[in-house]
């Protein structure tokens, strides 16, 4: 079994932390791994998680090391993570003699390199995405700006050295694997790529365990009638997710369905969602507005008829594997969603669990909805086709072949 350092660039209190790295860690331990982490952590989230986490951690005998998380200025505040992050890297590794560094993402994976280079220490790239192109994608970075050209053009050339010296590279998609194995600049001969989606914890994302009492009391609280069909939004609201086109979408649902009621389970301000929806003259009656915990997650879930998500089909978001998908999927409840980001085209078609848009207009969207209108999509084989695609359980399972992998080479 090895002995991990575990670098991460997102918190372990901030949500991501609590959903897609410390269950999968948890797991990795139980299989007999020792884990420890270096993560970057948020000073005003941290102070208030920074217990709750700190003790899960204890129970399942995972050191946690931290750093705070430096937003200002741009670019030289992230230049010192990265340096107080290679410190501590460096400082952890002299008492404990890592056998891997696993690294989440390109921030991350500078330390990692350098370790290998200087430590031996086998290096796992866990890419998470095309980071330097998200940046672009996403208007963070804009390249006529010499400073951001200069930073995308570092992060692009660190690419190619992270990909080529890893020992082993993680994506989250196979639409990105394949992309990057016909990339002409990279030489893809000794690239080693293993597909690990975002996976969800089935255990909690489980309609079986909700009992129905609490749904309907929640319906209640909520105002949702008997017969009102319920689409649900999942999620943070911001640089990749469509709102705009998700509205359009939500009016001509509208136009067929009066009695549709537009869910979102989100950390977004709602004066924000119902200033859009203002703009396209849909009534704020029409909307149900919710930040709840984490835990609450599924018991809000379980009152959706169908769940929606727009993404931005950009070429970065090909390496996108949407959290939010897994969790629905689990819960059985159908998707609609956009077609051109990561694995999601083959996982709707190939499982048969929701409906694909091709293009964001009325003539598309109408089809869609009858679609919906008129297909049964069961939620036993859509919760089956999440443990077979999403579930955390395969997805630890896959980890761990990583790890015995790298070890083996």
């Amino acid at each position: 079994m090895a002995n991990i350092l575990y670098i991460s660039y997102d918190g372990m209190t901030d949500s991501l932390g609590q959903s897609q790295v410390i269950p999968y860690l948890i797991g990795l331990t139980k299989k007999g791994h020792k884990i420890d982490i270096l993560s970057t952590e948020k000073p005003k989230i941290f102070k208030q998680k920074k217990y709750k986490i700190s003790e899960l951690l204890k129970e399942n005998n995972i050191e946690w090391n931290f750093i705070y998380y430096r937003k200002n200025p741009p670019v030289i505040s992230t230049i010192s993570d990265i340096n107080d992050l290679w410190k501590k890297a460096k400082k952890l590794n002299k008492k404990k003699k890592y056998d891997i560094v696993h690294c989440r993402s390109y921030i991350s994976a500078l330390v990692g390199v350098r370790m290998k280079r200087e430590f031996s220490t086998k290096f796992v790239f866990d890419m998470r995405g095309f980071y330097a192109d998200e940046r672009v994608d996403g208007k963070i970075w804009n390249l006529k700006n010499p400073i951001f050209k200069w930073v995308y053009n570092f992060f692009k050339g660190s690419e190619v050295e992270f990909l080529e010296e890893s020992d082993l590279t993680i994506s989250l998609t196979n639409n990105a694997k394949n992309k990057i194995l016909q990339w002409k600049h990279i030489n893809t001969k000794n690239i080693d790529i293993e597909v690990i989606p975002c996976c969800a914890d089935m255990q909690r994302f489980d309609p079986n365990i909700i009992a129905k009492e609490d749904i309907s009391k929640l319906k209640q609280n909520l105002d949702i009638k008997q017969n009102d069909f319920v689409l649900t939004y999942l999620g943070s609201i911001g640089t990749w997710y469509m709102l705009d086109e998700m509205l359009d979408f939500y009016k001509v649902l509208l136009n067929k369905i009066p009695n549709s009621k537009f869910l979102f389970i989100t950390a977004e301000s709602s004066e924000f969602i119902l200033s859009k929806a203002k703009e396209k003259n849909i009534s704020a009656d029409n909307f149900i507005i919710k930040q709840v915990d984490y835990t609450e997650v599924p018991l809000y879930l379980s009152v959706s008829n169908y769940a929606l998500f727009f993404i931005l089909p950009v070429f970065s978001k090909s390496a996108s594997s949407p959290i939010k998908q897994g969790e629905i999927m689990s819960m059985g409840i159908p998707i609609v969603c956009n077609s051109g980001v990561g694995d999601t085209d083959f996982v709707i078609n190939n499982y048969n669990c929701g409906i694909l848009v091709k293009n964001f207009n009325n003539k598309d969207y109408e089809k869609a909805i009858d679609k919906m209108l008129n297909t049964n999509l069961e939620a036993d084989k859509i919760r089956d086709a999440a443990k077979d695609f999403y579930s955390l359980e395969k997805g630890i399972n896959l980890y761990n072949k990583v790890y015995t992998n790298v070890l083996g080479k």
